[in-house]
């Protein structure tokens, strides 16, 4: 007989988000699956995990798995947890999302929902992480559906480098208007940001971030950016080791 594969399935937005009830449904289609994910929205943790308080684990029930728990920490410490504590192997793949809303080009650094993939790799496990370039509560992830098992398949069939995991985001399109897959690199982007001040209701100053995307190279034809604008889903094969290989001979303190 046989196995099938054992897939973690987890996110930042939570256990009870839209999102993460399409990818466990897509991914029940090519394993046994597994959820843990944080028991309230994680959005824009990036790495971090609990170390100065309590992590606290409940078992659910909403989404047909295998198993399921929420978790009272961040998406890096529900990988931790379910790879070193729930689950009684590695599991086989480790998929995050489906993320509402976009982690392409510097958004990646400081996402949860690609900080649980890059946790997975960082495990040893292949791992992929997706985007939905919409923030809408209500977005329809359906349009996506067989774009995803088509990644999902090749994964678990050709397996992934030791320490990569994939960043895939999805444009805000009809299934028939996604023109295709692109393998691409990470466009040079950031953020011009600036802190509104406001006053509550006792006259006390407080500040909220936002700002503007800027694309620094918006005519480049090999970056999620230029994919998802034209229609593509953007796939960037991505890993921890923030090195900067290009400058190590630049220094040199002998």
């Amino acid at each position: 007989m046989v196995q099938k594969p054992l897939i973690l399935v987890t996110n930042d937005d939570g256990i009870f988000a839209p999102g993460i009830q399409a990818l466990a449904k897509i991914a029940a289609k090519f394993g046994d699956i597994v959820v843990v994910a944080p028991d309230k929205p994680q959005s824009g943790m990036g790495h971090a995990i609990t170390i100065n308080a309590t992590l606290r684990i409940q078992k659910t029930n909403f989404h047909n798995a295998l198993q399921e728990f929420s978790c009272t920490g961040t998406p890096v410490d529900c990988v931790k947890m379910a790879v070193n504590h729930i689950l009684k192997k590695r599991p086989d793949l480790v998929i995050s999302g489906i993320n509402h809303g976009s982690n392409s080009s510097i958004n990646v650094i400081y996402s949860g929902t690609m900080s649980a993939a890059i946790e997975g790799a960082l495990e040893g496990t292949p791992s992929i992480g997706f985007s939905l370039c919409d923030y809408a509560m209500e977005a329809d992830f359906s349009q996506a559906e067989k774009f995803i098992e088509k990644i999902i398949a090749q994964t678990l069939k050709n397996k992934m480098p030791k320490g990569v995991c994939l960043n895939v985001n999805i444009p805000k399109l009809n299934a028939d208007e996604i023109k295709g897959i692109k393998v691409v690199r990470q466009a040079k982007a950031n953020w011009v940001e600036r802190f509104d001040e406001r006053k509550d209701p006792y006259g006390r100053e407080y500040y909220w971030l936002t700002g503007e995307f800027v694309n620094f190279e918006p005519e480049s034809l090999d970056t999620d950016e230029w994919a998802l604008s034209n229609g593509y889903i953007s796939v960037v094969p991505t890993q921890a080791d923030l090195t900067a290989h290009s400058a190590l001979k630049e220094f040199n303190f002998n």
